[in-house]
């Protein structure tokens, strides 16, 4: 079924831009916008924009931008029709459905909606098994015994898999969900050898949901009580459709909030430390489930905030073998501390044996910013060995590299040079080591990527800029359609607007760039019918290339403060002071651009002529062209006020 236009409409005006980005990352004002650092690539400067006036986001640093539907459709990684129902769904609006829609698209959407499903139903099946005779005595004791209450266990959906073969698989096919759909589910399992045999995966052991960002159960995590060492302590959910690892940090969905709020978010290793820092109080905690940190969890954490802190068991080996974990964090573009607990704790039991009050106040007054931290993990052993003491300078160093953001980075070599007692240039020295080793790599893998053969026609037409004449006319004809967008319906004159002007004057020109003319072609439409459009007109197309292009030209990356004019009484100009001499201005130059490109391969031409020993009545005329095309290279030259020499 395809939803009802009405429907698309309904969420199309309820949808906010802002409300849904700060879903995923937090938005700080600046000029007339919202401001982020992009949750689709690294970034360590906030280059990604929201416009609340005009409804729409865009990165300067990837590209990237839309509209609301849009931006769920990036971020979620789904069509459409799935980011309506989502949106539809957090706005409280009915989905109407009608028919027509292609096999395949049911197909795909029906088939991830059913693993939502069936999912939903074993969290609710291990939920239930709470308050069986065999789950209190075995899954709610375990479960009583960490101090988890009624509220908690509500809040995470922990559960119990009862102890037998195929309790769940019993209670699944009941259900009416398919063996096929539990087994991409991750629910069940076939003996090896035996297809025909199906098995739940989760049988004896407590069950924490894993969810996604939206709260969706996505996969498990399940611990076995007894103490059979044949058996591994957890067993987790294999990657499915709907469930990767390496993209997903458990409890996120219950402190995105937090987070954002608290401004940090604290990194556990598991299930059990994660519920007890809510016991205690404090929400703003995931988990890595016990897997080594990935780049894709470190993005998802930066959605929230830019700081980071991690806390470390009392295990000295144990730190240093994960220390790998916060120089990805910093490369990440994030701020890092961490905690350490007393030895033989971590976050679960030192929060049960101290209280939440005193844990709370443990957290603030032990964080450490990473180099501290690293130096104090290393200082005691190396405190009268040389050696060691020369390795801890170099562990300080690889980690100071990682850091984006020079400013930053420049802070923690000051305050590592003082710690250590060397001299700042020492650090400084070792660094430019790494940065340099690092440009001569890149430079030598860009080397190996590269065609040796250069035509000698691309370098011939080349311009001083480095850019070839097929770009400067690109930029041209761009900036003629950012003109031609924002100020289409202001008037140059009395009885001519932006748009008549610059469709007359570019009548003759054949745009290069597609896009740049479906863009035309719509305001030539348009014109037919005496309508000059607004922005807003193209960012309802359904040409998503359109939208892009158009959402590109309307979005300023810089805006000078007004406080420039009204409190300083520092007045700049502005292009639409005088639009009459900007848009001529622009069109000359875009008419330079294409006669330059058109000398270009006139001259190609007369050459080819001569090489070829061609009629001269043909090298005479395709002189002549050459010397028509130079003549109006000239006069427009004259008409920007460019001195023209010959």
């Amino acid at each position: 079924m395809v939803i009802s236009r009405t429907t698309t409409e309904k969420v199309k005006e309820r949808a906010d831009i802002e409300d849904i980005v700060n879903d995923y990352v937090p938005l700080k004002k600046k000029g007339q916008n919202l401001w982020a650092c992009c949750p689709f690539h690294n970034e360590s400067t906030p280059s990604f924009s929201v416009s609340p006036v005009k409804q729409i986001y865009k990165c300067f640093g990837c590209g990237k931008a839309g509209d609301p539907i849009q931006f769920v459709m990036d971020i979620e990684g789904i069509g459409f029709n799935e980011a309506i129902r989502h949106l539809a769904q957090k706005y409280g609006i009915e989905i109407e459905e009608e028919k027509q829609e292609t096999p395949e698209a049911i197909q795909a959407y029906n088939e991830r909606e059913s693993l939502y499903i069936v999912l939903n139903f074993a969290k609710d099946f291990f939920r239930n098994n709470l308050t069986t005779e065999e789950g209190r005595a075995i899954g709610l004791s375990y479960f009583k015994e960490r101090g988890f209450n009624q509220a908690i266990i509500d809040k995470f959906d922990l559960g119990y898999a009862l102890d037998g073969w195929d309790h769940f698989l019993k209670a699944g096919k009941l259900a009416g969900h398919s063996e096929e759909l539990m087994l991409k589910a991750g629910l069940i399992l076939q003996k090896e050898g035996d297809p025909e045999r199906l098995y739940d995966r989760f049988r004896g052991r407590v069950t924490f949901t894993i969810h996604n960002l939206g709260g969706k159960p996505i996969g498990f995590g399940a611990r076995i009580l007894t103490q059979d060492k044949k058996q591994p302590k957890y067993i987790n959910s294999p990657e499915t459709e709907v469930y990767h690892k390496s993209d997903t940090l458990y409890g996120v969905f219950q402190a995105k909030k937090s987070i954002r709020e608290k401004d940090n978010c604290y990194l556990v290793e598991g299930y059990t430390d994660v519920i007890s820092m809510h016991l205690a109080g404090i929400e703003n905690v995931v988990a890595s489930s016990g897997t080594s940190l990935t780049e894709n969890q470190i993005k998802l954490i930066k959605r929230f905030t830019d700081n980071v802190t991690v806390l470390y068991d009392g295990d000295a080996a144990g730190i240093k073998a994960s220390l790998r974990g916060i120089d990805m964090i910093l490369e990440g573009g994030l701020n890092v501390k961490a905690v350490v607990f007393p030895q033989g704790e971590d976050p679960d039991s030192y929060s049960r044996k101290v209280g939440s009050h005193a844990f709370s106040g443990y957290l603030t007054q032990k964080a450490q910013d990473f180099i501290a931290f690293k130096i104090a993990l290393y200082a005691e052993e190396a405190a009268n060995d040389p050696i060691k003491q020369a390795d801890l300078i170099k562990q300080v160093v690889i980690s100071l590299a990682k850091i984006p953001d020079p400013i930053i980075r420049t802070v923690y070599v000051r305050q590592s040079a003082s710690l250590l007692d060397i001299d700042e240039d020492i650090i400084l020295t070792e660094l430019n080591k790494i940065f340099i080793k690092g440009e001569k790599d890149k430079y030598f893998k860009d080397q190996r990527e590269t065609p040796v053969e250069t035509k000698l026609e691309d370098t011939l037409s080349t311009s001083e800029t480095g850019l070839s004449n097929a770009s400067l006319i690109y930029i041209q004809e761009r900036e003629m359609m950012r003109l031609l967008v924002n100020y289409g319906f202001e008037m140059v004159s009395e009885k001519t607007s932006v748009c008549e002007y610059l469709l007359q004057e570019t009548a003759e020109l054949n745009f290069e760039t597609p896009v740049f003319r479906k863009i035309l072609n719509l305001y030539q439409t348009a014109l037919e019918n005496k309508v000059i459009p607004q922005p807003d007109f193209f960012l309802s197309s359904d040409d998503q290339e359109v939208k892009k292009e158009i959402i590109g030209m309307v979005t300023r990356k810089y805006e000078l403060s007004t406080l420039w004019e009204s409190r300083h009484q520092i007045f700049t100009h502005h292009e639409a002071d005088d639009l009459a001499k900007t848009v001529y201005d622009n069109v000359l130059h875009l008419k330079k651009k294409v006669i330059k490109k058109l000398l270009e391969e006139s001259r190609q031409k007369i050459k080819e002529a001569e090489n070829q020993h061609l009629d001269e009545s043909i090298i005479s005329e395709r002189l002549e062209l050459y010397m028509e095309l130079k003549t109006f290279q000239v006069q427009i030259d004259k008409q920007l006020g460019i001195v023209v020499s010959f």
